[in-house]
């Protein structure tokens, strides 16, 4: 396995979107479980493809203390299951250090393909259904900062690349 790269915005590459996967071959295993040790070494719950520069429909999302409850999405369709939507703070690997709090649907089903690449469907509630959500963005080119105001995202924005300057010193 290897750790890869994150892309944190401004980044342009995170507004690719991700193509949908026709074959899940060994690259695309490869490619899983080098997300996976990407997103355990950066202590995050979830990572799409798209955050590692990898225009592919794939997510993966682990919220377990233990690591044992890892889930895999390719090519998944979301269905919001409740009209109200619930507030949560929402964090970013590819936006590191900020929280928001934005609404979403508390409750979605998801349609998808698995690491083997058979089909599940799956309801999820709570916080691994806004996580659901959130990185299914990610696989449409969209991140959590382009709902907020243009001011609050102009000064994440400045203090990303401030300290993207200052690392790269």
């Amino acid at each position: 396995m290897a750790k890869l790269d994150i892309l944190e915005f401004p980044d342009p590459r995170l507004r690719k979107p991700g193509e949908k996967v026709e074959i899940v071959d060994e690259e695309i295993k490869q490619l899983i479980d080098d997300m996976f040790e990407t997103m355990y070494a950066a202590d995050g719950c979830g990572l799409a493809a798209t955050q590692v520069d990898v225009q592919k429909r794939i997510f993966i999302m682990d919220f377990s203390e233990d690591r044992e409850e890892a889930w895999t999405f390719i090519n998944p369709e979301i269905t919001p299951l409740t009209e109200e939507p619930s507030e949560f703070a929402e964090g970013c690997l590819s936006v590191p250090g900020f929280f928001e709090n934005l609404d979403r649907p508390n409750r979605v089903k998801v349609k998808a393909l698995d690491r083997d690449g058979k089909e599940f469907e799956h309801e999820f509630e709570g916080l691994p259904a806004v996580c659901i959500q959130h990185e299914n963005d990610h696989l449409d080119g969209k991140l959590f900062v382009d709902a907020l105001t243009k001011l609050k995202r102009d000064r994440i924005r400045k203090k990303l690349e401030k300290a993207q300057r200052l690392a790269a010193k």
